[in-house]
Order: C-alpha cells, then sequence, then structure tokens
C-alpha cells in the first residue's frame, strides 16, 4: 500500500520559514519524481516545486529564490524548505510522486500570518 505522509505544517509570522517533509512508502523512492503543490482556499491546486529522480529541480515563480526542494532517498522522504514566508503562501500542501502512476498526499495546512 502506498503511503505519502506530510508534516511539518503550521501557523508561523510572515517572514519566517517551515520545513516540511513527505515521508513514502510503499514505494521504490529513488525511482519516482517528487513533487509539492499547494492549494490555497477557493484556488486551484497548483505546482509549487518538483524534484525528479536525478535530482533535477523545477520551481514556480512565486517561490523561486525561497523554497527549496530536495530529497533522501535512503529516507525515502522529500523536503520543501520554506524561507521569508508570505500571506499568501497560505495554503494545504500537497506531496505527489509518479513514476507511470502518481500518488498523493493528504495535505498538510500552512498558514502564514501578516
Amino acid at each position: 500500500q502506498v503511503q505519502l505522509v506530510e508534516s511539518g505544517g503550521g501557523l508561523v509570522q510572515a517572514g519566517e520559514s517551515l520545513r516540511l517533509s513527505c515521508a513514502a512508502s510503499g514505494i521504490i523512492f529513488s525511482s519516482n519524481d517528487m513533487g509539492w503543490y499547494r492549494q490555497a482556499p477557493g484556488k486551484q491546486r497548483e505546482l509549487v516545486a518538483t524534484i525528479t529522480s536525478g535530482g533535477r529541480t523545477n520551481y514556480a515563480d512565486s517561490v523561486k529564490g525561497r523554497f527549496t526542494i530536495s530529497r533522501h532517498n535512503a529516507k525515502a522522504t522529500a523536503y520543501l524548505q520554506m524561507h521569508n514566508l508570505k500571506p499568501e503562501d497560505t495554503a494545504v500542501y500537497y506531496c505527489k510522486a509518479w513514476y507511470r502512476v502518481e500518488y498523493w498526499g493528504k495535505g498538510t495546512l500552512v498558514t502564514v500570518s501578516s
């Protein structure tokens, strides 16, 4: 059974930092591309950052220079380090893994107060 479990969300003030984690099980983690997406209230889910199995990264323009995606294959975990958080970063953050088939976690809520 595949599971992606996000953690690390919470309530922070603008300018602060958070690190999200996505712990995977039931997949060959090293073969999967990983991604972080977010969905703010009333908005569509959007891409935040992705990292391929080979380590290539891609970021949404809105988070470039503030967020860093990484992965630790031995721990089967992906991370999203977020710095200089803004109120507009408030959303539920979801982890996705894909290799022929995609899997999603249930999300973790990040709330940034001004």
